[in-house]
């Protein structure tokens, strides 16, 4: 039998101690677990970078894998903290709309809310509650126990309002999402409404008040330092420069404007 995997996206930086605690309490509970960083780098209460982070990743993990998502602005509140089954995966997260863009990409079966004692720690910190509730029902989990003894059913759960690029005539306008760790600007723009969009005619991509020359293939088919557009590894639209930082070299970041236009002869 293959050891089960939790994988974790968290806020929490390295810093400090708070990672290795919640691993420290899954080993405790299922020390028989394989445990998988995705990220600790997302920005601080960051909910819309967590969720796009998590809807990049999840499915590229071996079957199984249960994923503990701690980026919680509403720590201690009476937010509920929520499990669910979605595709062949599991979640333990927040109920602040982290798990919206993997619900977006594959409905979940069957979600809960986290209201069984038995399976979080005896006394759960208003500050804490990734090391004292999350991170123990996801080994548990890992354990064995179904979801369902996680608690009751959820019939719903609050959904993250994440834009959506829209074909209005001869323009198709989109947003940043994102900007990574090499500067890319990721937008909303997906490569089938693009390609939707697209017709005989000529395109002009425009980042703010930038024309983009070039789309692209891959980062280097452009020179150094110069920026294009392609499409990366998820299949949305980015704005990058070779060897460099379209973020900088633009003065762009997340929730700036992305247009294609149509260019008429």
């Amino acid at each position: 039998m293959s050891r089960p995997v939790i994988a974790l996206l968290t806020d929490f930086g390295l810093r400090d101690h708070y990672v290795g605690t919640m691993k420290g309490v899954a080993l405790g509970i299922c020390p028989e677990s394989t445990l998988v960083d995705i990220s600790h780098e997302v920005p601080p209460q960051d909910v819309l970078a967590a969720a796009l982070q998590l809807a990049a990743c999840y499915r590229y993990f071996p079957a199984g894998t249960i994923f503990l998502v701690v980026v919680d602005p509403g720590v201690g509140s009476a937010r509920r903290g929520l499990a669910a089954e979605a595709g062949d995966y599991r979640f333990v997260a927040p109920d602040n709309g982290v798990l919206t863009a993997v619900f977006r990409d594959t409905p979940p079966r069957r979600v809960v809310e986290l209201t069984e004692r038995r399976y979080a720690r005896a006394t759960v910190s208003r500050t804490f509650e990734g090391r004292d509730r999350f991170a123990p029902a996801a080994a548990w989990l890992a354990k064995g126990v179904e979801l369902v003894a996680l608690g009751r059913p959820a019939a719903d759960w609050r959904p993250l309002d994440i834009p959506a690029p829209a074909i209005e005539g001869d323009r198709l306008a989109g947003e940043v999402l994102r900007v990574d760790h090499f500067g890319n600007l990721v937008t909303n723009i997906d490569r089938s409404t693009f390609e939707r969009f697209a017709d005989a005619g000529g395109l002009q991509i425009r980042a703010g008040r930038h024309a983009i020359e070039r789309l692209v293939s891959t980062y280097g088919d452009v020179g150094s330092g110069e920026v294009c557009a392609l499409f990366g590894s998820t299949e949305q639209l980015e704005i990058a420069a070779n060897g460099g930082s379209a973020a900088a070299a633009l003065g762009l970041s997340r929730g700036a404007v992305v247009e294609v236009v149509r260019t008429r002869a």
